[in-house]
């Protein structure tokens, strides 16, 4: 996508700069590409504080684009889109965790939020192209734009990027999309970047790294429900069905209470969520290793594709399942794996059966490197 560069006229590109190392490196090498680069730095969340100072954390993040974009003598704006994300991202997570589904806040983000509000500000400062640090590659072919793995699998990004559009990738450059994290942080330290080796940003899209739980009980309140075991036997109690998620360890350090020793063998083992039942809001545990915590077959709700038909996709697979690649969470093992439709439903069929598949999250599919889409894994 970096060869979509210069005319005759110098194009404009408008850089999603968030502070980090990744952004930073992008605006340099746009610039020695030759565009015209503008910095616009998003703010999206201002309720997480920095521990030791008590102050705004995006304030912290925006200094470090401001000292870049300086250095690099390009100008940098800021865009507040913090309305739009709580409503879009921040509301709709919490009325999903209240329904005990488990959403993927980032790829709500990229949708809703990044692409299209930083495309509209481009638009409307007549801006060519936005760009972003994101771990990616866009290709066109033909007269479509198609989206593929980055370079370095272990920060690839195209899994929070499926539900990119057409009109997306068209305006859209991916800049360190061929590089790897250890190039990147290599170039940033050798033109003295003073984030080089800045860590990078976990947890969820803008707010960081927190403490689930702590988090949804602000806007959730507690529910005592039961645990039980494969066979329908008690075993614990939990808080709240809402705040677990499919696969997640159970245990006195993690907020249960349960008896972790095997009914049948008589040893301790660990235990994990296989199932939850909102309506009579309990959990169904297993033992590490049981049948229950595997599953091989996904329906897929809310099917995007990026750029083939989806109509004739779908009619493609109604006759014949397809063989793709799929992958259900960020850099997890891409999974052998067939699509098809059967009664109406969209449905993944894995080669062999994994632990940890939760309602909401994202099962996104792949044609060797190239991402061709997803959905939201269903029940």
């Amino acid at each position: 996508m970096m060869k979509r560069i210069l005319t005759k006229k110098k194009q404009k590109v408008l850089l999603a700069m968030s502070g980090g190392v990744d952004s930073s490196v992008a605006a340099l090498l746009l610039k020695k590409k030759g565009y015209d680069v503008y910095g616009a730095f998003m703010k999206n969340w201002s309720d997480t504080k920095n521990k030791i100072t008590g102050r705004c954390a995006w304030r912290d993040e925006r200094d470090h684009a401001i000292k870049i974009a300086s250095k690099l003598g390009i100008p940098l704006t800021t865009l507040d889109f913090e309305k739009e994300y709580k409503k879009l991202v921040v509301d709709e997570m919490f009325k999903k965790y209240k329904k005990g589904i488990t959403p993927n806040p980032d790829v709500d983000c990229n949708e809703k939020i990044k692409f299209p509000l930083l495309i509209k500000a481009a638009k409307k400062m007549g801006v060519d192209y936005i760009a972003t640090g994101h771990y990616a590659r866009i290709k066109k072919r033909k007269e479509k734009y198609e989206l593929h793995r980055a370079k370095d699998e272990s920060k690839d990004q195209s899994y929070f990027l499926y539900r990119q559009t057409q009109e997306d990738l068209k305006y859209t450059l991916f800049p360190i999309g061929n590089f790897t994290k250890k190039k990147i942080r290599k170039i940033a330290k050798k033109n003295n970047f003073q984030n080089y080796n800045k860590k990078g940003t976990v947890g969820i899209c803008f707010i960081g790294k927190i403490n689930l739980k702590e988090f949804l009980s602000k806007k959730i309140k507690p529910k005592r429900g039961n645990i039980l075991d494969p066979d329908g036997n008690k075993i614990g109690t939990h808080d709240g069905i809402y705040y677990y998620t499919i696969g997640q360890r159970l245990g006195p350090r993690y907020g249960f209470e349960i008896k972790r020793q095997d009914p049948k063998t008589k040893r301790m083992v660990r235990w994990y969520v296989a199932k939850k039942d909102k309506k009579k809001n309990m959990i169904i545990a297993a033992p590490e290793d049981h049948p229950l915590l595997f599953r091989k077959k996904i329906i897929l709700k809310e099917f995007h594709l990026i750029d083939l038909d989806k109509n004739k996709f779908l009619k493609e697979i109604s006759s014949k399942p397809k063989s793709v690649l799929t992958r259900i969470r960020q850099v997890g093992e891409l999974l052998d794996s067939k699509i098809s439709k059967e009664k109406g439903k969209i449905i993944l069929t894995l080669k062999e059966g994994i632990k940890g598949i939760s309602e909401g999250q994202a099962a996104v599919i792949y044609a060797k490197t190239k991402c061709l889409g997803g959905g939201v894994i269903s029940e």
